[in-house]
């Protein structure tokens, strides 16, 4: 059928419904504020867009259009681009059929539904439209010819993210957020950025000459800044006749004072010209000066096109004659397109989609460079050989085979890249190149390397990376004399003899499987032979100028006797082998300078030590018991030393008198057996700046050998035994670190006295009381106070304005342990920034998620950005959520989860990227008599490890080249991967989140494994790359398998990761399980009913899950309008609301007897009290607007266990003949700030009945959004305070309780009594009502909210316990 544009069709597809009369304020204000920054980017676009006179015309008019703030006309032109329910149906009634969304070319305004079918055309769908364009991951836009499918594209490009349901892929294609990775637009779009690099145009008056000659006039003329010239046209507006041309390379570009808005273009040389133009406004001015300004202070004759969507170059660019460097790569050039330049010397046209060589460069005689990489070319012409004066000439990413004869003509050519090709051989032709030195044929099909094809080659450098070399054929060495480096790295080799290259300096095989290298060392410099299973390594002769040689992670025994003879070795890398024992006089060498030999098996080190240049030295991972006596003693220039996860019992003394020479820097020691005996021997490192001992047996660090490591900066003592930090920490001025978790500290440090000092953690200790300033240090980050169960807080302690200020909920006991029954699951986590001072991971931890038999956790890491863990954070549980309710398949489900949130990261993940991996625990719904499932999922380098009788159990896959599948993927769409293994020079990971730029090489499509919990489990770990870099999976396993609190567990995975030298950010979840045998005997029986939800009805779950979950197991189809609330509220709306999202808890269940249940189906004591963590908590150390700040990054260190102030909701459990005493309460929805009137009102006792708490924000989103109820952000009772990251827009609560729901529409917040001090308590609270828990009422519900409180008055004066249970009223916090 023919395509039919839907956008005249206006039905609301976000689920709230035409017949609502009241919309959200909070959306309201979001819509408001969305608008104003519309109407501002706009008119910024209007008013840069001089280019053109019809461009200029249309911008203007959008930003006219979008200027006006009438909220009604705007939601009504947004309807009317929505698809309607009529229109969803014939979609969804044939998989053939589907709906593309085409932007405006000119203006950003809202997508036009566009309904299609598999078979219609580009031709038919643009109609009477301008030509279809398709831009992919917000780059090139590129023409659709007239016999394309638009639909078919879109449909592949889902089926090659990762889709595999076509029914899915339709749906998928329905949704406008998916133009953030694919768009189309109704003409060619034309970036303003794009524009102003092809060239500047206007008409302005000109005047050449000296301005101080009166025959000089101003006149009128067209001006072009174009390549490397400015154009002026000699006939007035126009560009026909005469052209005048003037060279700015080395020329000037200078204000005029005396007029305005003026610039003087000069060029270069003696018979030099000037040309006075006069702009029209301030802007153009600006704009031409700085285009101008980069032109004139190039020293090269360059013009860089790249990345801006040509189809033909600008006529104007051929003014430039003297251009001598061009680059065009990731266009839509044709290969026909002549090139008219007669001094170009370098061409850059690779990534234009050529399909076949461009014969129009054999006619350019002086070019030197050319790159025509990744153009689908699968022959080369025979008139390359006229480019006689060719010298670089790269051919990667094709699909060549062969070359001409002809290339053998070009004697000047030393480098070509024939790099990820079809060659199964090397090319005879290359025996004629007599000038040729480097030949890179890396990732193509050699599986036989035979050495007689290069034996008349002149080849210095040979590049055979990715190929299957297997065997290895022998030739002379005489005739191979010329070969200097070769790169072997990644192929299928079993034994190397590199001797046969007698001139050989540089060799790389890494990862192969050698166990035998022989290499010829008389002029050898560098051995890279990593990740092999060498036993044997054969150099000879002695390599007197080998500078650097790795051979870790190996299956070397001993190292060869010739490395102390080696004198000009630098760098030795010997770390992961089995090496017992290093040679005697290594600590002798005058020339090396690091040593890395960290997990082999040495006992000890060699103790004869004369004067070495050693400067780091890394010797963590074994078993010493002791370091050379006089290894600081002689070791004048040692900065750094890692001797981490070893046996050491003491320390060698780093002087003999009190006068020291040590420089040491870095002293790494953690997890050995230090006692209090080895601290005095560090007082003679005076210069000591960073000291790591955690985990050791430390009872006591003496206040005067504190105080003479002045310098010291970063201190982690975590994991000991000690009972105070020394007050003379006082003398560390330059301290800004200090982590001391895991002890057993009774007495807060005077740390907060230090103006350096960033970071404190001193979680986990036995701290009861601390006080802090009033002037904190200035750049204060984190405190970190979580695990001290004796600490008492007093209020002024909570009000303190610290960025990061984590402490432990109030006490808690659950009703599962109150009936005796244990809980399933229990978690802890942490975060640590790295060197770079910038908290690059998150994690994410729901207890209770869309239920009470569900659990989901995850770890995200962006590497080096912020942005993308962030988003993951914030949105990936809702769209699990979601997605749970639309397949029973846990691969689907999860893989699904991972393909929809690769859009949601919307334009950050363009460019940017990040590892994910999620973890989700659920009982099997097709099973009712089995137990649970935790299903892994992953991409990137963030992994999950399952502990199983103790022993690691891998639940994820690292995607990289080194597998074939993900191999073979890449090369089928023509990616390179760099020297470095990384796709295209970005990433090593062919399966990550964000990088949609890369695509279709790298995708977000994860590896799922599912497995069977069982009693064995013991616990998993979700660690990002950092963690699992540094720590390995056993070791892992068994560092916290003893170690009864997951808070504590994933503190220590972390220290020990940074003890063992990880500088990047670090993040790691342990989820502790405890399934029994019994552990779901009851699952077969139907669960009891929630009580009836009062007012709203029963609280979704994170974004989808509307309807409660049937407890036969089966899962509900949830209402259509899931993905489109989802879609209004996640990434972009919700970011502000991070903290306080995805709280999924079930109602507590009201149950007869607690007797037949088992842990997960808890009965609620009657009159119990009960407290539960809100189910998600999240951590981010970002600022409080929910993005990265420069300013306000955290340092290496940092951890984290939730947001700023961990907060907790109130659930009380009653009886079941109580609920039916409740009385609804008048509760009057709450307007804006400007309405409102501050009320001072008296605290009420408690509700005679106190159903379920708000506890998640995006739930009430979610509510308000199909109910049309109103609610402001502002409100601090429900939303940003109801969850543990909780930000708290408003005033501060004391008690970090929410305001309960009551069976009405309306919500008002009841003031409630100050919680006294309690023994053992969390919180002291002042005896008045604090000013900050005064509420804000709208003027209009005084009097009733005055008449309830009278209410309550009157029932607190009434004796207590006439008609309710003496422990029915809220327990005190």
């Amino acid at each position: 059928m023919p395509a039919t544009s839907a956008s005249n069709r206006a039905v609301a597809s976000n689920g709230r419904g035409s017949s609502s009369n009241s919309s959200s304020l909070l959306l309201r204000r979001r819509r408001l504020k969305r608008n104003l920054s519309a109407a501002a980017a706009a008119t910024t676009t209007a008013a840069s867009s001089a280019v053109t006179a019809k461009m200029s015309s249309a911008l203007s008019s959008a930003s006219l259009h979008t200027r006006s703030l009438d909220r009604k006309t705007l939601l009504k032109h947004r309807l009317n681009q929505q698809l309607q329910p009529a229109d969803r149906e014939w979609v969804r009634a044939d998989l053939h059929r589907g709906c593309i969304h085409v932007h405006d070319r000119l203006t950003s305004s809202y997508p036009r539904p566009v309904l299609c079918t598999m078979d219609n055309t580009a031709g038919e769908v643009a109609d009477t439209s301008p030509t279809l364009y398709v831009q992919l991951h917000g780059e090139a836009v590129r023409r659709l010819s007239p016999d394309e499918r638009p639909l078919q594209i879109q449909n592949d490009f889902l089926f090659k993210l990762g889709f595999k349901d076509p029914w899915r892929v339709q749906e998928e294609g329905l949704n406008t957020e998916i133009g953030s990775l694919l768009r189309f637009y109704a003409g060619k779009f034309f970036h303003i950025v794009f524009l102003l690099r092809v060239q500047l145009s206007g008409t302005y008056n000109v005047r050449k000459g000296k301005l101080q000659l009166p025959v000089n006039r101003w006149t009128r003329r067209q001006v072009i800044l174009c390549g490397t010239c400015l154009i002026v046209s000699s006939v007035k507006e126009s560009q026909i006749g005469k052209m005048h041309i003037l060279p700015l390379i080395g020329g000037k570009v200078e204000e005029v004072k005396k007029h305005n808005h003026c610039l003087a273009f000069s060029s270069a040389g003696p018979q030099s010209q000037t040309y006075y133009v006069s702009f029209d406004s301030f802007t153009e001015h600006l704009r031409w000066h700085r285009h101008a300004a980069k032109m004139v202070s190039q020293r090269i004759n360059s013009v860089d096109l790249s990345c801006c969507s040509l189809e033909l170059l600008p006529p104007n660019l051929f003014y430039s004659h003297d251009l001598t460097h061009l680059n065009l790569k990731h266009n839509f050039l044709p290969a026909d397109h002549r090139l008219q330049f007669s001094r170009l010397r370098s061409l850059n046209l690779s990534n234009n989609h050529l399909g076949q060589f461009p014969l129009a460069i054999c006619d350019i005689p002086t070019l030197t460079e050319v790159n025509l990489s990744c153009n689908y070319m699968d022959s080369v012409p025979s008139s390359v050989g006229a480019m006689s004066n060719l010298q670089t000439f790269l051919l990667d990413g094709n699909s060549l085979s062969e070359l001409p004869c002809e290339l053998g003509s070009l004697q000047r050519l030393s480098y070509l890249g024939l790099s990820f090709n079809q060659f199964s051989h090397v090319p005879q032709v290359l025996e004629r190149l007599a000038s040729m030195e480097k030949l890179c044929m890396a990732g193509n099909n050699q599986e036989t390397l035979t050495l007689q094809n290069f034996r008349l080659l002149h080849v210095k450098h040979i590049d055979l990376r990715l190929n299957k070399i297997s065997v290895m054929v022998p030739d002379e060495p005489d005739l191979l004399r010329h070969v200097t480096q070769l790169d072997l790295r990644d192929n299928q080799l079993t034994e190397l003899d590199a001797s046969i290259f007698p001139r050989l300096e540089v060799l790389h095989c890494e990862r192969n499987h050698i166990t035998c290298l022989k290499v010829k060392g008389s002029l050898l410099k560098g051995i890279y032979a990593s990740n092999n299973e060498l036993r044997q390594l054969d150099v000879s002769p002695v390599p007197s100028n080998l500078t650097y040689m790795d051979i870790s992670r190996n299956h070397m025994e001993s190292l060869p006797d010739w490395l102390c003879e080696a004198k000009k070795l630098e760098v030795l890398d010997v770390s992961h082998n089995l090496i017992t024992e290093l040679p005697a006089r290594l600590f002798c060498s005058n020339s090396l300078r690091k040593l890395s030999a960290g997990h082999n098996q040495l006992q000890k080190l060699p103790q004869r030590v004369e004067r070495p240049l050693l400067e780091v030295l890394d010797v963590q991972h074994n078993q010493l018991v002791e370091l050379p006596c006089n290894l600081f003693l002689k070791s004048n220039s040692l900065r750094c030393v890692n001797a981490s996860a070893n046996k050491l019992e003491h320390l060698p003394p780093s002087s003999l008198s009190e006068e020291s020479h040590s420089i040491l820097q870095e002293l790494y020691l953690t997890n050995n057996w230090l006692t209090d005996k080895c601290v005095p021997m560090l007082t003679g490192h005076t210069h000591l700046r960073v000291l790591h001992m955690a985990y050791n047996h430390l009872q006591t660090f003496p206040a005067s050998k504190m105080a003479k490591l002045e310098e010291l900066e970063e201190a982690d003592l975590s994991g000991n035994m000690l009972k105070t930090v020394p007050t003379t920490i006082m003398n560390c001025r330059r301290m800004h670190t200090l982590i001391a978790h895991s002890n057993s500290i009774e007495v807060f440090p005077e740390v907060m006295q230090l103006m350096e000092m960033k970071c404190v953690d001193l979680s986990c200790n036995e701290l009861s009381e601390i006080t802090l300033p009033e002037n904190l240090p200035p750049k204060l980050q984190e405190l970190d106070l979580t695990g001290n169960p004796r600490l008492n807080l007093d209020h002024k302690t909570l009000e303190h304005n610290i960025r990061c200020f984590r402490i432990d909920p109030p006490p808690t006991f659950s009703s599962n342990e109150a009936s005796g029954g244990p809980a399933v699951w229990s978690h802890g986590y942490t975060e640590a920034s790295g060197v770079k001072n910038k908290l690059c991971v998150a994690a994410l931890s729901v207890n209770s998620f869309c239920g009470s038999r569900e659990a989901l956790y995850g770890v995200f890491d962006g590497d080096r950005n912020v942005e993308v863990p962030y988003l993951l954070q914030c949105t990936m549980n809702d769209v699990l959520a979601e997605e749970i309710h639309k397949t029973k398949s846990e691969e689907d489900y999860m893989t699904n989860t991972f393909l929809v949130m690769q859009r949601k990261l919307g334009t950050a993940g363009q460019k940017l990227g990040g590892s994910a991996a999620l973890c989700h625990i659920r009982h099997d719904p097709t099973d009712p008599s089995g137990c649970f499932i935790l299903t892994a999922a992953n991409v990137g380098k963030c992994q999950a490890i399952l502990c199983r009788d103790g022993k690691p159990m891998s639940l994820s896959l690292l995607h990289n080249v080194g597998l074939e599948e993900e191999y073979r993927r890449i090369r089928q769409h023509r990616a390179i991967v760099t020297e470095d293994n990384k796709v295209n020079g970005v990433t090593d990971s062919t399966r990550i989140m964000g990088y949609s730029f890369l695509y279709p090489s790298v995708i977000p499509c994860p590896y799922v494994q599912t497995v069977t919990l069982t009693p064995q489990d013991e616990f998993f770990i979700l660690g990002s790359r950092g963690l699992w870099d540094a720590v390995s999976p056993t070791e892992a396993v068994e560092a916290v398998r003893n170690v009864p609190d997951g808070l504590a567990a994933a503190k220590k995975l972390c220290t020990l990761a940074q003890g063992y030298g990880c500088t990047d950010s670090l993040s790691a979840v342990v989820v502790q399980l405890s399934v029994s045998e019994d552990c779901c005997s009851c699952c077969c029986s139907d669960p009891p009913q929630p009580p009836p939800s009062p007012g709203l009805g029963a609280y979704p779950s994170s974004s989808s899950a509307i309807k409660d979950r049937p407890s036969d197991g089966s899962l509900p189809v949830p209402p259509s309008s899931c993905s489109e609330i989802s879609s209004e509220i996640s990434t972009s709306e919700m970011s502000s609301e991070v903290g306080s999202t995805a709280s999924s808890d079930e109602p507590p269940q009201k149950l007869a007897s607690a007797r037949n249940c088992c842990a997960l189906h808890p009965a609620c004591l009657a009159g119990s009290f009960q407290r539960q963590l809100s189910s998600a908590t999240f951590s981010s150390a970002l600022s409080d607007n929910g993005l990265d700040s420069e300013d306000e990054e955290p340092i290496a260190g940092v951890f984290s266990n939730g947001s700023r102030v961990e907060v907790e909701a109130d659930v009380h459990c009653l009886k079941a003949e109580l609920s039916q005493l409740s009385s609804p309460q008048s509760l009057l929805p709450v307007t804006s700030s400007q309405e409102r009137t501050l009320l001072n009102l008296p605290p009420p006792p408690p509700p005679p009945c106190t159903p379920e708490p708000l506890e998640d924000s995006i739930d009430l989103n979610l509510a308000e959004a199909e109910n049309g109820l109103e609610r402001d952000e502002s409100w601090p009772g429900v939303g940003a305070g109801a969850g543990d990251g909780g930000k708290f827009p408003g005033k501060r609560r004391v008690n970090g309780s929410v305001a309960r729901q009551e069976k009405s529409h309306n919500l008002i917040e009841v003031a409630a009594d100050a919680p006294s001090k309690k023994s053992g308590g969390y919180f002291t609270a002042p005896a008045q009502p604090d000013p900050d828990d005064q509420f804000i009422i709208p003027p209009e519900l005084e009097e009733e909210v005055k008449e309830i409180m009278k209410q309550h008055q009157q029932k607190q004066q009434k004796p207590a316990g006439t008609d309710q249970p003496t422990d029915y009223y809220d327990t005190p916090l």
